[in-house]
This record gives C-alpha cells, structure tokens and sequence, in this order.
C-alpha cells in the first residue's frame, strides 16, 4: 500500500518506484551470490551427461505421440510452448540471479546493450534447429527412431564439430577429437544400411504375410473386421486397449499394419530414399545451430563495437529459443491447413481441442529445452567441438526405440550385425570426443 501512495503522491513514474521495490526486494538473495558459470571439466561433463539424457529421451516422447495417431502439428506446436519456457526460467534463474562476473553482464542487463550481431547469430541457430526438429518429425515415421536419431546426429559431429573446432581457437586436442569425428562418419554409413537392412526385413514380413491383414491397393491398409473400443482403457505406446494392443506381436506383418492404421503419417509405399532425404536435411540443419552459438557467445568474427561484452551463454540461449518458437509456431500452423507426407487437415480450433497426449508433448519441449541449455553451458565451459559429445543421444534413443515401439524386434541377423557394429561405432566416437576436452577460461 505504502508503494502505490508513493507512487501516486510522487513525480516519478511508477515502473520506477516498482523497479525499484523488486530489485530491493532480490537484493537479499543476490548479495554473495555469483552468476553460475561452469568453468571446471568435470562440471563440464556432468551437465553435458545431463543434456544427454533429456535430448535422448524427447524424441522418443514424439515418437509416442506420432505412433498413438497424434497429428504432428498439435504436437509440434505444444512442444514449442514449453521449450521456449525452459529457456525463460534458464535465463531467469542461472542468468539473472547472484550478481555478475567480469565481462559477464546479468541477463536484464545484456537486453538493453548494442549486442545485435549477436543477437542475430543466436536467432539464426535457433531457425535452423527449429526446421531440423520439424524435419526430424517426418523422419522418424519413415526410417524409425534410433536410425534418424545416428544419423542426424553423427551429421552435427562431422560438420558441426569440425566448424566448432576452428571457431574455439582449437582448444580441444585435435587428433583426438577427429579420430572420434572420424567414428561418427562410420556410423553414418552403418546407420544407413541398417535403415536397408531392417526395410527389407519388413518388406519380407509383409509380402509373407497369410491372415487377414494385407495391404491396400493404395499403400493404405486393410485389417479385416477387427474394431478398437474407443472406450477401452489405453495402453502406453498404442494408444488401443490392451487385448487389441495384444493381438499383433512386434516385429511381426500383423504388427507393421497395425502402427499403420494408427499413426498419424502413412509411411506404406513411400521411397526408402525419401526418409533418408528428410534425415540427412535435418542432419545438415543440426550441424549449424551449436557453431550459431559458438559466435553468439564468443564473437570469433569480433561484430561487436569495442567495450561490449560478449552475451553470456544464457542470454544467447534465450535469443536463440525465441526465433525457435516463432518459425515452429509458424510452419506448424501453415502445416495445420496445409499438411505433408499424408497427414490429415486440421485447425487452430481442432488443436485447441486437441488434449490427448498434450501432457507428453509439453514434456518434450521442457526435456528439449533444458537438453539444449545444458549442451551450450557444458560447450562454453570444456568448447563447443567437445559438447557434441551429446550427440551421444542416439544410445538413449535406440533405448527407448527397442523398449516402447519394438523396432528391431524379429529382424534378421545381418540387422543385428549391422545395429550392434553401429552402437559401438557409436560409443568409441562419443568416448575420444569427451577425452578431447579443453577448457575456456571466463577470465
């Protein structure tokens, strides 16, 4: 009550006095606090273990969703709410709270200085990454999870790895850290032949098919007579009741047309080669968000004027989640009237009302959103080559992939071969990045 007389009674305006009353109300908490900053390796590698698995886990989320029959555009523009919410509370929080190091201004404060080049480096990472995720989305009903998560993400270490490399003045150990991008390249190609060998694997289960299940004239499905209760309790990854989830075993025909008839995009007489387009675009796009932030926060190409400070990395994430937002939100809703890859029409309405799964959705964005966080922290601190270490994140994919949607289950032994090649592959690649690890001083 005192303020809003003083506010009245006074010449000065009241955001200042309110201002003023929050910023002394903080002072308490902020006195012999210091903005977090993670400046050890060992910090480094936790928070990078951290952004591991979140970023690991949310695709799986989708996955889920995608699988239960939800339209990708209801998911994608829930996602996005809270994945531009993690970056607030980051910022707010890690950003803003305890006062600020040398060179390292406070979030509120860096929003008000001449950063713009920055500023634009950020958002350009966040647009590429926003398509990337879009990309990604299509891609998983195509070639599956695990192999679109290898993929894409063996593409970011090659690509992504190498620019960061040179952008951080070469800190890490570089005949470490190209022997582990070196791995990643072999993955690619294993990836690849396993996404053959298991297409052709299904092709086998479906053309020896002998029940009731078959496939339609126009790439669609016939099931016979089978009906699901809409009423029946719903199971986890099927969304169907439980005795009809139970009919087809994974692996088998009967259960490839049955995630058919209930996905939201019909993958069923569509070009191998298709899915591996959409994986290597996304991959392309997931190769230049992290060197995006890399110049956002360290001004390699010195685009600031003299005597402003670099953004800080929570600054930089926060710029860079806000062009995410805007151009998911916008292809979403393009999307929603304007559907691809055979997903049905929608609306802003019929997405309003669309609460099934939405919890999940909103899930993902926040694992997404801290995930990403965590990977720019951990890249300030030990360099941006060695936190593609986190590209690790097909192993928690592949995980989630065996265990919720059975991929993989009753292929053939070259399958097996090639999947079990491309996981080590995989883990020796993730190893020599994590052992190449240099360290950024904030002095």
């Amino acid at each position: 009550m005192d303020h809003a007389l003083a506010c009245a009674a006074s010449l000065v305006p009241c955001h200042e006095v309110v201002e003023g009353t929050l910023l002394n109300s903080l002072l308490p908490i902020k006195q012999g606090l210091k903005m977090f900053i993670i400046e050890d390796k060992g910090g480094a590698i936790a928070i990078m273990c951290a952004s591991l698995l979140f970023l690991g886990t949310w695709p799986a989320v989708l996955t889920l969703l995608e699988r239960r029959g939800r339209l990708p555009q209801h998911t994608y523009l829930d996602y996005s709410i809270t994945n531009l919410l993690a970056a607030v509370l980051i910022a707010l929080t890690f950003g803003q709270l305890g006062e600020p190091k040398h060179n390292m201004p406070n979030f509120f404060t860096q929003l008000s200085q001449d950063n713009l080049p920055s500023v634009l480096f950020a958002m350009a990472g966040g647009v590429v990454l926003s398509i990337g995720n879009l990309s990604t989305q299509y891609a998983w009903a195509y070639v599956g999870l695990s192999v679109t998560e290898v993929i894409s993400s063996s593409m970011v270490v090659v690509i992504g790895t190498t620019l960061n490399y040179f952008l951080d003045d070469r800190i890490n150990r570089a005949e470490i850290l190209f022997t582990g991008v070196a791995c990643f390249l072999v993955a690619v190609i294993l990836g690849s032949l396993v996404h053959a060998s298991n297409a052709a694997d299904n092709e086998k289960k479906l053309s020896e098919s002998t029940n009731s299940y078959k496939l339609g004239k126009d790439g669609g499905t016939e099931t016979g007579k089978q009906v699901i209760d809409k009423d029946a309790p719903k199971d986890m990854e099927n969304g169907a009741s439980a005795d009809y989830a139970t009919k087809a075993e994974a692996g088998t025909a009967e259960y490839l047309i049955e995630l058919e008839e209930r996905r939201s995009i019909k993958v069923f007489g569509s070009s191998t080669y298709i899915g591996l387009g959409i994986v290597f675009f996304s991959g392309i796009c997931f190769s230049l968000f992290s060197p995006a932030i890399n110049l956002a926060t360290n001004d390699q190409w010195h685009t600031l004027k003299d005597g402003v400070p670099h953004l800080v990395v929570y600054t930089a994430f926060f710029y860079f989640s806000i062009s995410c937002f805007v151009v998911g939100i916008g292809l979403n809703i393009l999307f929603l009237y304007h559907p691809r890859a055979g997903v049905p029409k929608s609306s802003f309405k019929a997405y309003l009302n669309d609460w099934e799964g939405r919890q999940w959705a909103l899930l993902a964005g926040f694992l997404c959103g801290f995930g990403n966080g965590f990977q720019f922290m951990g890249g300030q601190a030990a360099g941006y080559a060695a936190a593609d270490a986190v590209q690790a994140l097909p192993l928690v994919s592949t995980f989630w992939g065996i265990l919720l949607f059975g991929e993989y289950r009753k292929s053939s032994k070259k399958t097996y071969t090639l999947l079990a090649l491309m996981l080590l592959m995989f883990i020796a690649a993730v190893a020599t990045l994590m052992a190449s690890s240099g360290h950024r001083s904030t002095k």
